[in-house]
């Protein structure tokens, strides 16, 4: 199969191409299948309400959400299956998908990826396959990729299941170039410009289009090598990485982005299960120092850190925690929220189902709707972080709360798979 070139030559191939031989951590993906249209979805973990992934795919069987959330299948839902149970069938769906043409195979291509349309500035990517040794988790422990935030354990582990299951890695986990995000940046939308038509093409829910390019060859291998070249921080998919850890796989699949493509929205928190009422947990707050004041209206966003508002019992309070000494993550509203609030004054553990994590997809409104309607408590609405703190705080090899950054655009699930190779 002949693969969409580009030029790249405002970047030098050659020069490119220097970083190819023991310095990237990124290559291109030996064994791709790249959408031939209606596979793509939002990632798994973008769901508050998994009941919504149900009638995603109910809707549209040829997305792939009904291949990486298996239990969610309108058939597994009817049946009552577990995860585990529900793997096999996921394997049997992607298989179906391949056998209809869903996906187009393609070997030794980086993936040229345009994000356009929405809100925010063009977005550029590359999906390619990075290094596993490369991940480092802590300041002592070497790696290009650095990885930012705890885990919930039983997330990895039906991550890694059902990579082995498939033998296929269907959601990228999304790295932020932060050493050479500029040439990145200009080297892709090269690439893009000379390419031709895309590949695949998807509108998302919030009418961003979404292209990806089969880029071949050489000027493949040099993209992936400049994508690879540097610090990446992970902004997406923490869990996956680890994944291939514990999987012990060679490579994972992975959309390097730059920080001019990206931006940061809220991460919030709908409390459900409260021992009391919501206006005696806000109480408590004041209690441990915090100032507290009830406001009129319904709950808005905060625009910068500092101060937290909360909802519940159709009321709203703006919550200030008292100063504190220690890293500049210690001192971020989402530490202070999970330390203080859910860890402090009911005991919680971040993973306890009764939290939800609603990312920024998903605005004030509807926190508020989910606490009027009795399935949550409390609403706790946090500003969200900026792109650049993100990136200061993982330079240092500090460590991000969890659920804290909702990176948009995000990479849809898909478009680009990779096939891994067999056992």
């Amino acid at each position: 199969m002949s693969y969409p070139g580009s030029s790249l030559g405002g970047c030098g191939l050659g020069i490119l191409l220097h970083y190819a031989v023991g310095v990237s951590a990124a290559h291109p993906i030996p064994q791709a299948w790249l959408s031939t249209g209606e596979t793509a979805a939002k990632n798994y973990d973008e769901f508050p309400d998994e009941t919504e992934i149900t009638r995603i795919v109910e809707a549209n069987p040829a997305s792939v959400l009904g291949v990486e959330m298996p239990a969610h299948t309108p058939e597994a839902v009817a049946a009552g299956l577990s995860f585990e149970q529900a793997l096999p069938a996921a394997a049997e769906r992607l298989a179906a998908l391949k056998e209809a043409g869903r996906f187009a195979s393609f070997g030794d291509v980086a993936v040229a990826y345009r994000i356009s349309g929405g809100a925010e500035p063009v977005a550029y990517g590359v999906f390619c396959m990075v290094d596993t040794a490369e991940i480092s988790s802590a300041a002592d422990e070497p790696g290009k990729v650095i990885r930012n935030e705890d885990v919930f354990i039983e997330k990895v582990k039906q991550r890694n299941e059902l990579n082995q299951q498939l033998r296929h890695l269907l959601s990228p986990v999304l790295l932020l170039q932060s050493s050479r995000g500029d040439e990145l940046h200009a080297a892709v939308a090269e690439a893009v410009a000379g390419a031709g038509e895309p590949v695949a093409s998807d509108v998302d829910e919030a009418g961003r289009t979404h292209e990806i390019w089969a880029i071949g060859g050489d000027e493949g291998l040099a993209l992936a090598a400049l994508a690879g070249d540097g610090d990446l921080i992970v902004a997406d998919g923490n869990h996956r990485s680890l994944a291939a850890q514990v999987g012990e796989l060679d490579r994972f699949l992975a959309v390097v982005t730059t920080p001019q493509s990206v931006a940061i929205r809220p991460y919030h928190r709908l409390v459900a299960g409260l021992p009391g009422s919501a206006s005696q947990l806000v109480e408590q707050i004041a209690q441990i120092g915090a100032e507290v004041t009830q406001v009129g209206g319904p709950p808005e966003t905060p625009a910068v850190g500092g101060t937290v508002v909360a909802y519940g019992q159709g009321r709203t309070w703006e919550i200030t925690f008292a100063d504190t000494e220690g890293s500049v993550v210690d001192r971020l509203d989402h530490t202070r929220v999970e330390q203080e609030v859910l860890g402090g004054l009911l005991g919680w553990d971040a993973g306890d189902k009764r939290i939800t994590y609603v990312g920024g997809d998903y605005p004030a409104s509807w926190l508020v709707e989910q606490v009027d309607a009795g399935k949550a408590d409390l609403a706790i609405l946090i500003a969200p972080v900026t792109v650049e703190d993100f990136i200061d705080v993982n330079l240092q090899r500090l460590k991000m709360p969890r659920k804290s950054t909702w990176f948009v655009p995000k990479a849809r699930a898909g478009l680009a798979i990779a096939e891994l190779p067999k056992r």
